[in-house]
């Protein structure tokens, strides 16, 4: 028997994307740079990408038409300040007509200021180790906060800045591919510092929209022995961050999966789990265990600002999305502070180390000629968000 689940009167509904996995062209970046170097694990360059750069106004009124209420995407940093201390009128112009693009169709432009991209001049002084980058990152958000305050709905400081650290500085699956403790703790350090200055910036300059961070979160579990390491990866990966957002305007939670641990580390999935293209753990109830640990210790209302899934198989990206919605809806009905769902992502996109083949998107683009492919499940949840209601 079918079920009607309802949301609250303002649920925000929408879907996302990054300047660099869609735009193309942005050669003036670390990952532009590091995608390039044939030693770096990335399987793909992400060259013209989905050509949003041009192509934004039609993929905007397609996701309008939809039935969303909001659209995500980032600025690109090294377009805006190409060389330091030399910023283009012209690119923040292209931001703000993006902005009213969003507007144009009623939907809400949640703006984010710095999505794991960094401008090669400024990771050529040191990156995110550097005490510097924090500054020079709070500089770029207060002149593009003058030039786009006054039109943005709400704003992003740092997409995942736990991630940029881990797999930058730990893993070296992202720039600048190095794996060392010590180095990592720095880069985590600086990243906190870059949300906190980059929060301050963005208060004070023009317009008044909530902001806050978005979080890369998991589901923590672990085998007998694993507890210790769990513990420690979660608090510097997690806890920091969560303690940082407490007194921000919200919390944007973003999560796929759960992680496992065992006394030596990552164990994987566990044995018979589905998984998905990622190679990660078919997990959805994820996002409910989440939500409800970024609510409890960040303390502040909660947006879910990504969750979705790599799929080859439509009809399994909208089961996937119907029992993470379930898990939102008891989040709400134990009275914790859910305002949002965003999809991940609007587009079939470069996904970094991963390149072009994962398919997150609610539209397909054929790589060859860039024509757009609405999903069926694009549609579904499209009607899901006009209605705010599911019936599952």
């Amino acid at each position: 028997m079918s079920e009607t689940i309802t949301f609250p009167d303002g649920f925000l509904w929408g879907t996302a994307t990054a300047a660099h996995q869609v735009e193309g062209g942005n050669w003036n970046n670390d990952w532009w740079e590091w995608e390039h170097d044939p030693g770096s694990p990335t399987v793909d360059v992400s060259g013209d990408a989905c050509d949003h750069l041009w192509r934004y106004p039609a993929d905007i009124a397609v996701l309008a038409d939809l039935g969303f209420g909001a659209y995500r995407f980032s600025l690109e940093w090294s377009r805006i300040e190409p060389e330091e201390g030399e910023f283009s009128t012209a690119a923040l112009d292209h931001y703000r007509r993006m902005i009213a693009a969003t507007l144009d169709h009623d939907l809400v432009p949640v703006v984010t200021f710095h999505h794991f991209t960094t401008p090669r001049w400024a990771t050529a002084d040191g990156g995110w180790e550097s005490p510097a980058t924090p500054e020079r990152f709070a500089r770029f958000c207060e002149r593009a906060t003058a030039h786009l305050g006054d039109v943005i709905g709400m704003a992003c400081t740092i997409n995942e800045p736990n991630v940029v650290a881990v797999m930058g500085y730990l893993l070296a699956h992202f720039p600048p591919g190095v794996s060392d403790g010590a180095r990592y703790l720095r880069a985590n350090e600086q990243m906190l510092r870059g949300h906190r200055l980059g929060y301050e910036a963005i208060k004070a300059g023009r317009g008044d929209f909530p902001t806050g961070m978005t979080l890369s979160m998991q589901e923590y579990d672990c085998e007998p022995g694993g507890e210790e390491l769990m513990e420690r990866s979660r608090h510097s990966s997690e806890d920091v961050f969560l303690d940082a957002a407490r007194g921000d305007d919200f919390l944007g939670a973003q999560m796929y999966t759960r992680l496992r641990f065992g006394p030596d580390g990552l164990v994987g999935p566990p044995p018979g789990a589905t998984t998905t293209i990622m190679g990660y753990e078919f997990r959805p109830e994820s996002l409910e265990h989440c939500v409800r640990r970024a609510a409890e210790l960040a303390a502040v209302p909660i947006y879910v600002t990504e969750n979705g899934i790599a799929a080859t198989d439509d009809a399994e990206r909208v089961e996937y999305v119907t029992e993470a919605l379930r898990g939102v809806r008891r989040c709400l009905d134990d009275g914790i502070d859910v305002r949002s769902y965003f999809y991940w992502s609007l587009l079939d996109n470069f996904e970094w180390s991963e390149g072009y083949g994962p398919t997150f998107g609610l539209i397909g683009i054929d790589r060859a000629t860039q024509e757009r492919h609405v999903r069926p499940s694009a549609r579904w949840l499209g009607d899901i968000a006009r209605s705010n209601m599911m019936r599952a």
